[in-house]
């Protein structure tokens, strides 16, 4: 693959050591990362780089997770971007959240296309992230 035929994939966690696991990760899968540590620059991020993909953390400081991914989906620009939501956050407790803001919506914000517990198994993120690049 050339490097300008490598796919962006934004990756929106505040914590080091997994931004760190994730870039070698995406490095070492073929994929250009972006790396962010906070919901309001990983939202800035994803209108500047368009990235092809996002995975998203759900707890972060300065946004979270949670706001971060209704605001993608809502948004224009970039609500046909895939999210996989990378959390240690139980799933049942984000899909909660984002029940409660479907009910008050005009327009209900589609669920992630993937949503994996932290820590996650690095051969299940890499075929998750090609089976929606």
């Amino acid at each position: 693959m050339t490097p300008s035929a490598k796919k962006c994939v934004l990756v929106i966690e505040d914590e080091l050591d997994m931004r760190i696991f994730l870039r070698t990760l995406l490095e070492t899968s073929g994929y250009h990362p972006v790396l962010t540590s906070n919901g309001r620059d990983g939202l800035d991020q994803a209108l500047a780089a368009r990235p092809d993909l996002i995975i998203l953390d759900v707890m972060m400081p300065q946004k979270g997770g949670a706001l971060v991914y209704v605001q993608l989906k809502t948004d224009e620009q970039l609500k046909s971007i895939p999210v996989v939501m990378l959390s240690a956050v139980s799933p049942n407790t984000f899909f909660h959240y984002l029940n409660i803001h479907n009910a008050q919506a005009a327009v209900p914000v589609p669920q992630p296309e993937a949503y994996i517990e932290k820590p996650p198994d690095p051969q299940i993120l890499i075929r998750t992230l090609q089976k929606y690049l």
